[in-house]
């Protein structure tokens, strides 16, 4: 069993797309990085990655059964043994896991750079450790409050979580049903397409609409989601988040 040591982690808790487990350059001053003494290192194909990465299913019991109380953190000068966490990489991508004594990995964090390298040097002459598992990948549902990484691909942290921000607040604009709104808002969006808009049904106007603000990230995006969150006290707290306050 390979074993890292002082590894420093930013625990993301709850993610199921890997694109929300943030790397390096993007941890934030205000980020709860904690201090691993020690966590085993498992060599693992690219499939099994994909499904810990971006999925919250069940891990392969017999992984579980090997890491299973060899990992420790530091806090304030004490060592607390921790159930099931680990590292796993594929040659390429590199993730800690934390179960938090569940099955599923419910907490995920990217390495620091220089971890990282060092883990690349310690598995380069490993063998692949294979693990049997349900591969429920292919079947996965992407929707508008869990996009596909295409969607969210080249943007910052802040860019993501305000463009799920974005689709937060539309989603409630779907479930309103409210053919009014939904034109008020695809005019804000396209102001030249007024009258068409109008004779528009409720689906055809959302469909539109979220099919023109779904890809990229723009400065017309970014005034379009403060404007569709205004006076909503939650998604205001959420803007506030990444913006501080803005929203009147």
């Amino acid at each position: 069993m390979l074993y890292l040591h002082d590894v420093w982690v930013n625990w993301f808790e709850g993610e199921e797309n890997g694109y929300n487990v943030c790397h390096f350059h993007e941890w934030r001053k205000d980020d709860g990085v904690e201090l691993l003494d020690q966590v085993p290192l498992l060599k693992i194909d690219h499939l099994l990655f994909n499904y810990i990465e971006n999925d919250l299913s069940e891990l392969p019991q017999q992984l579980l059964d090997d890491i299973y109380r060899k990992a420790y953190l530091r806090k304030n000068h004490e060592r607390t043994q921790l159930d099931y966490c680990f590292v796993v990489s594929d040659g390429t991508g590199i993730l800690a896991v934390d179960t938090i004594g569940y099955n599923i990995p419910i907490r995920k964090s990217r390495l620091i750079p220089r971890q990282e390298q060092l883990v690349y040097e310690m598995i380069e002459n490993q063998d692949t450790i294979q693990y049997g598992f349900n591969d429920q990948t292919a079947l996965k549902d992407f929707h508008i409050l869990s996009p596909a990484p295409d969607l969210m691909r080249g943007l910052t942290r802040k860019e993501r979580q305000l463009k799920q921000l974005l689709f937060m607040a539309m989603d409630q604009l779907n479930s309103s049903k409210n053919v009014a709104e939904v034109r008020y808002w695809f005019t804000e969006w396209k102001p030249e397409q007024y009258e068409e808009i109008q004779q528009l049904c409720f689906e055809e106007v959302w469909e539109r609409l979220y099919d023109e603000t779904k890809f990229g990230w723009s400065g017309k995006h970014e005034n379009f989601c403060e404007n569709i969150i205004k006076g909503q006290a939650f998604f205001e707290k959420l803007w506030e988040m990444e913006h501080g306050p803005k929203v009147n």
